[in-house]
């Protein structure tokens, strides 16, 4: 598993936006499937991205599993008899397609198994509200194939990510736990919270869960704002030992009710470029982009990363 076994987890650049990278090579990522979409019709262009973002000299590649899921093949129109099959299928050719592009740019990058949350399903957008209903028993159950898949794989690690409720935080870190594989953690917060999980948890209880379990290497912080995601990660460090993981979108905001993104207020902070050294400074160790965020300001990035 490399660096995930290591002692001291060493400092890592992480991709960017691959759904919007996606869109940006001129695939149609505005469907209910998002990127899986392409990841079913056009696996060659997943590959693509994925060598975009390693020429750019990222370390990681964070696989196109976001959107895969049974629930979501079916309401995409797919039979009920072949969704679960599709779906175990797409789960598998995500990772295939990261270790391809990994081993065409001759690089030994760690390959992250996406494992999105509910809301990215069935939950219909409320990735960043956590506004669910569940039982954590209930979401624990709903991750548990998927989970179990992409333990199956070449994979060097799971990555949980954009996880927005406590009890998501639980019901994950429980099934990667049973799974034994490594694995990291990344949650969402709520605009100017400076800390609250999108559902309004302190984020110190998910940091409490992430230092206990067995699987999870590392802490983070996904898809706000640069000031927001600071913030998360600052708060985490506070209360956990774990590496932490830093990685915002572009500062807009999706709108999955018309399915475009949606500019935010500026936060009036820096941007994330300018932002490496107190991401760096508050002890991330895995630092990279999320949506909106190209291979040119992940090569920016890294550039800033390793001249600090």
């Amino acid at each position: 598993m490399g660096p995930m076994t290591d002692p001291v987890l060493p400092r890592l650049i992480l991709d960017g936006g691959l759904g919007t990278r996606l869109a940006d090579r001129g695939n149609d990522i505005s469907g209910s499937l998002w990127s899986a979409q392409i990841l079913r019709d056009n696996p060659d262009e997943v590959t693509a991205a994925h060598r975009d973002f390693f020429d750019a000299g990222a370390d990681v590649a964070t696989t196109c599993s976001y959107e895969v899921t049974t629930d979501g093949l079916l309401a995409a129109g797919v039979a009920a008899s072949e969704a679960d099959d599709l779906a175990d299928s797409l789960l598998r050719q995500s990772v295939r397609l990261a270790v391809a592009a990994a081993e065409q740019c001759g690089t030994d990058a760690l390959i992250a198994a996406s494992v999105g949350p509910y809301g990215a399903g069935p939950g219909r957008g409320t990735e960043y509200d956590g506004d669910y209903g569940l039982t954590t028993a209930q979401l624990a159950a709903w991750h548990r194939r998927r989970v179990d898949i992409l333990a199956d794989t070449e994979a060097d690690v799971l990555l949980a990510e954009t996880v927005p409720s406590i009890r998501e935080v639980e019901a994950l870190a429980g099934e990667l736990d049973r799974a034994g594989t490594p694995a990291l953690l990344s949650v969402t917060v709520k605009p100017g919270s400076d800390g609250v999980l999108s559902d309004g948890t302190d984020v110190r209880e998910v940091a409490a869960i992430a230092s206990s379990s067995s699987a999870i290497r590392a802490v983070g912080v996904n898809c706000g704002s640069v000031g927001d995601v600071l913030a998360g990660a600052r708060r985490l460090a506070e209360h956990t030992d774990l590496p932490l993981i830093a990685y915002p979108n572009s500062g807009e905001r999706w709108d999955h009710a018309h399915r475009v993104w949606v500019p935010r207020q500026n936060d009036g902070g820096p941007g994330l470029l300018e932002s490496v050294p107190d991401f760096l400074e508050a002890g991330v160790r895995l630092l990279g982009g999320c949506c909106r965020v190209t291979p040119r300001e992940i090569a920016a990035v890294r550039d800033r990363a390793l001249a600090y």
